[in-house]
């Protein structure tokens, strides 16, 4: 056995790429997920909120203050166009912004709001905020909607108390003018409390004080579907697979190569440019073709909608797999041993399914994970499959998806094709 160790640990040894990439694959891979999970500070997420206030009263403005003082990002208006404000987000207008993606929440503080925020029941009519969510963010609304009681309870303690007062007179048998008196003494100096915290250098909340607030939740993308987030695993966990067909596929190039398979090819009439391109086609046609089986099947057993997007999935399959396919190429290109492809392969393709929302959805990462997601194949094709599938976007919304891929596709390639000139000349 001791013979058999030492040879195999000379082969590794004399491959030092091989030899290095053994090492540094499980310390990358778990830098990634420690990233991602160990850096926070906290266990609430930043999530981004639309918020529309068609009360405008004190009571509105301060639970939009509250909120913003919270993890979140409180967004009231578009973002400006070519340097031009736009008008705050109307309920319409913040309904749209959800469907398209630009935040998973809205709240829509409605008008009446402000004369009663909250209620313990009986007769008296119930104002409701909406949240309008995106379902395929499951953790999003939750965080809000607890954070609204939370907001209720330390925003807006002066209404708080007079609604208790208001509920105490109309259910108790009213006050006598003495209590009423002293009641409305407390409720000034409350507010004059609370104003003066909100002038200092720190504002204080008391945990303790509490009221409910009503919400009414609606889904504004996704209600209609038969098994919403189907769609959205099929595209993460098909284009992570689909990277790693490429990069086998590609190593046949490897495989040509120390067989002596690719001289005599590169004797004949096949160019180096042809042969790459011809596996370049392949590939493409292998990835499509699994993206297709896999939709299919998706199809069948999980009811997903893929009929009424055929046109979408098609150009979008066929961007993602011409860029997996040239990923494919350009590590084959690469390497030089087929021992040196594996842990390489392996490497990059777990960093960028990672990273790219394959193994975990983007929009629960810290942000700057979430950027870096966007220098992946990954992340692009997801952004795009989900566009067609989940929000049900016309083709002309694909532009960018495809743009992306089409031209890191090209762009690796041309790299692939430079670094194969070696085996022209060898």
């Amino acid at each position: 056995m001791i013979p058999i160790i030492r040879t195999a640990w000379t082969a590794l040894r004399r491959d030092r790429g091989a030899l290095a990439l053994s090492f540094i694959l499980p310390v990358a891979f778990f830098t990634i997920f420690a990233v991602i999970f160990g850096g926070r500070t906290n266990s609430t997420p930043k999530v981004s909120v639309i918020v529309v206030d068609e009360d405008h009263s004190g009571a509105s403005q301060k639970l939009i203050e509250g909120l913003s003082e919270e993890s979140l990002s409180v967004i009231t208006r578009p973002a400006p166009k070519r340097g031009v404000e736009q008008d705050d987000y109307t309920a319409a207008t913040a309904e749209d912004a959800v469907r398209g993606g630009t935040a998973p929440v809205a709240l829509i503080i409605p008008p009446g709001f402000g004369a009663n925020p909250i209620s313990f029941g009986g007769g008296n009519p119930r104002v409701s905020i909406q949240l309008l969510k995106d379902s395929s963010d499951m953790v999003a609304p939750q965080i809000i909607t607890g954070l609204l009681q939370k907001v209720a309870m330390t925003a807006m303690p002066e209404v708080m108390a007079e609604q208790g007062a208001k509920y105490v007179d109309e259910y108790a048998g009213g006050f006598t003018p003495e209590q009423r008196k002293r009641i409305d003494s407390g409720l000034e100096e409350l507010r004059n409390r609370e104003s003066r915290e909100a002038s200092g250098p720190e504002r204080h909340h008391d945990p303790n004080r509490g009221m409910p607030i009503s919400v009414t939740t609606r889904d504004v993308v996704g209600q209609n579907k038969n098994n919403p987030m189907v769609s959205f695993y099929a595209a993460a966990i098909g284009v992570m697979f689909l990277l790693f067909t490429a990069s086998s596929a590609g190593g046949s190039l490897l495989d040509e190569a120390e067989s002596g398979t690719l001289d005599r090819v590169l004797s004949s009439r096949v160019t180096m440019g042809t042969l790459l391109a011809g596996k370049l086609c392949y590939c493409s046609l292998l990835a499509f073709s699994q993206l297709v089986v896999m939709f299919v099947w998706a199809w069948l057993v999980f009811k997903l909608d893929f009929i009424p997007h055929l046109a979408g999935f098609a150009i979008m399959g066929v961007s993602t797999a011409f860029a997996v396919a040239a990923f494919g190429m350009l590590l084959a290109s690469t390497c030089r041993t087929r021992a040196q492809l594996g842990p390489l392969s392996t490497l990059v393709i777990l960093i960028m399914s990672s990273v790219g929302g394959s193994m975990f959805p983007r929009f629960l990462m810290p942000e700057a994970m979430q950027k870096a997601g966007l220098l992946t194949i990954n992340a692009w094709a997801i952004d795009g499959f989900t566009k067609v599938f989940w929000r049900d976007e016309p083709i002309s919304h694909l532009w960018p998806q495809v743009l992306v891929l089409l031209v890191v596709g090209i762009a690796l390639f041309l790299i692939a094709r430079k670094l194969a000139r070696r085996w022209e000349f060898s």
